[in-house]
């Protein structure tokens, strides 16, 4: 056989475990279905403004061998996520802070935003039902209402009280003035956007793109010793456990004749009177964006997930998660090496990946070495 892995996805997973794998030694073929690599995390320069394709993304850890391991292929610049919240015509300051409290209340000092949310918290006794009962139990009515209730039923397609809670098992509420959206150590936006992060890792590897490998799987099953998966798992082993649910996104994205639309890169719209869950502005990804007087915003829509569509979230739900486990069990029977946010069936940030890479191809790879 020509390769040892033939990796599956050209996403963060898929893109780690082969620079990984290389370095150790190992002929890796990377194929991706998509005609980039870079799975989501895919950026493009448009008119000098850095666009994220699939939304907005952030890196943020507190592991600093992940730090250092993506310093490696870029230059991460210093970005403080201060995304806003919009309901209706008022503003609202993201994550719940002294900020989001006084437009809410008026209220002005920690005490006071505590007495008000105390007042307000709904608790029955029982351990909550659904997502509603979840959150009404942690916030109380007005935070839930204004910034929780009509985004999280866009996001997922179904009313709050039909999700289960644990997908809200808390809401963090931070009684300080700090708009920093992320409390991780390390935050930043690559200077050079992702795509180059990607073409980094990849570097001297073998990459197909628009190689879907569920049409063409004969053609690759036998170019490597061994696959590594990061895509659905369900579609992988043709549905033989039933398929799993997922959540998908439609974006739509235009060039403004303004230098500034927003005033932040991210503003979600937490009613809905809006189609859309949130507008994002990719200049304010950089610092130096006052060189062009236009601006590019992605309008960002959830969809319900059909075959033939990108699938974004996982739908974790007892049934759907039983499913995956079935899977999960398939795939280490038949020797096939899965991870990441679709096979994996979690939802991960970019961090989470990269540990997850690391270590299954550390893992991986000592063993084989050891054998």
């Amino acid at each position: 056989m020509k390769y040892d892995y033939l990796i599956v996805g050209a996403g963060l997973f898929g893109s780690v475990f082969a620079r990984q794998a290389t370095d150790a030694g190992k002929k890796c073929l990377v194929i991706d279905r998509r005609n980039h690599i870079g799975g989501n995390c895919y950026s493009e320069n448009i008119d000098g403004i850095c666009v994220h394709k699939y939304g907005a993304h952030i890196f943020h850890t507190s592991d600093e061998e992940v730090w250092n391991y993506v310093n490696r292929f870029c230059t991460m610049m210093p970005y403080v996520h201060s995304p806003m919240a919009r309901y209706k015509d008022k503003m609202y300051n993201l994550p719940f802070n002294m900020n989001t409290f006084y437009a809410l209340w008026g209220v002005k000092t920690p005490k006071e935003a505590k007495e008000k949310i105390q007042s307000q918290i709904e608790k029955t006794g029982a351990e909550p039902e659904n997502l509603e009962e979840q959150a009404l139990s942690l916030v109380g009515r007005d935070i839930y209402k204004t910034l929780v209730n009509e985004y999280t039923e866009k996001q997922w397609g179904r009313s709050c009280k039909d999700l289960p809670a644990f997908i809200i098992r808390r809401l963090p509420l931070r009684f300080t003035y700090n708009n920093n959206y992320f409390n991780d150590i390390y935050q930043g936006i690559p200077q050079e956007g992702y795509t180059h992060i990607f073409e980094r890792l990849l570097e001297g590897i073998d990459v197909e793109l628009n190689a879907d490998f569920i049409e063409e799987r004969e053609k690759y099953e036998g170019v490597a010793e061994k696959i590594v998966y990061t895509g659905r798992l369900d579609e992988l082993f043709t549905y033989m456990h039933g398929e799993l649910e997922y959540r998908s996104l439609s974006f739509d994205t235009v060039e403004l004749e303004t230098d500034d639309f927003q005033g932040c890169a991210v503003v979600n719209y937490t009613s809905h009177k809006e189609p859309y869950t949130r507008i994002i502005e990719h200049k304010h990804f950089d610092h130096n964006n006052a060189v062009t007087d236009k601006t590019i915003v992605t309008y960002e829509y959830p969809q319900k997930w059909e075959r033939g569509m990108e699938a974004y979230y996982p739908v974790n739900s007892s049934s759907n998660d039983l499913k995956s486990e079935f899977y999960k069990k398939e795939a280490k029977k038949r020797g096939v090496i899965y991870g990441g946010r679709l096979a994996d069936y979690k939802y991960y940030n970019m961090d989470k990946t990269i540990r997850h890479a690391l270590d299954l191809a550390n893992s991986v790879i000592n063993s084989e070495g050891n054998n």
